[in-house]
């Protein structure tokens, strides 16, 4: 005899395929919702319901947009200069650098890591897309902000032999000590960078 009504134990069962959620933290979510009036539960799987059809992949930088747009109002968008390409790995990264407001040009998204233990080559992203752009739109800087790992540093240096030749500018994030952490908390890489991008005072 089952402990739980099919209804809640199938709720907890999707839930705890979401990343990051374990059966416990499933099971706070799924007992939430039932203590919750059905208008929360009802929001909830009306705003999923329409999560697929609702959005896109723009075809130019591989930002999600939504599905009746062409291309993304970040490229279109007259005042962003399309010679300066942020490249990021995911479409999250250019929420996280939008918030600073201080890039006024494009982005380019991969769509994930050059990553061997996962299965993840560089016919997978979007590479050869990005080196189209750096032509048609004739690009004049190339900012490679993929994340501080072996994997965001191997795919950057791929990306930077892709261009070959190419005429144009292609820098890395800063990397250095987050304020508020000790030195002797911090970890080589992190360190060494510091080191390697210090500037004068």
């Amino acid at each position: 005899m089952a402990i739980l009504p099919p209804a809640l134990s199938d709720v907890i069962e999707a839930l705890e395929k979401l990343p990051g959620v374990g059966p416990r933290t499933a099971e706070r979510y799924a007992y939430y919702l039932v203590r919750r009036e059905p208008q929360t539960s009802a929001r909830l799987a009306d705003v999923l319901s329409r999560l697929h059809s609702g959005i896109k992949y723009c075809p130019k930088t591989f930002a999600l947009i939504p599905a009746d747009h062409e291309l993304s109002p970040l490229y279109t968008d007259p005042r962003r200069d399309k010679t300066i390409v942020a490249v990021v790995a995911e479409p999250f990264d250019i929420v996280a650098l939008e918030k600073v407001g201080k890039f006024e040009g494009t982005y380019h998204v991969l769509g994930g890591l050059i990553s061997p233990l996962d299965g993840i080559d560089a016919e997978q992203l979007h590479i050869n897309e990005l080196i189209e752009r750096v032509d048609t739109d004739k690009v004049k800087e190339l900012i490679l902000a993929t994340n501080a790992s072996v994997e965001g540093e191997s795919t950057a240096l791929y990306i930077q032999r892709q261009l070959g030749e190419r005429k144009l500018l292609i820098t890395r994030l800063a990397r250095g000590l987050p304020i508020g952490v000790d030195l002797e908390y911090a970890d080589q890489i992190t360190l060494g960078r510091a080191l390697e991008g210090r500037t004068a005072l």
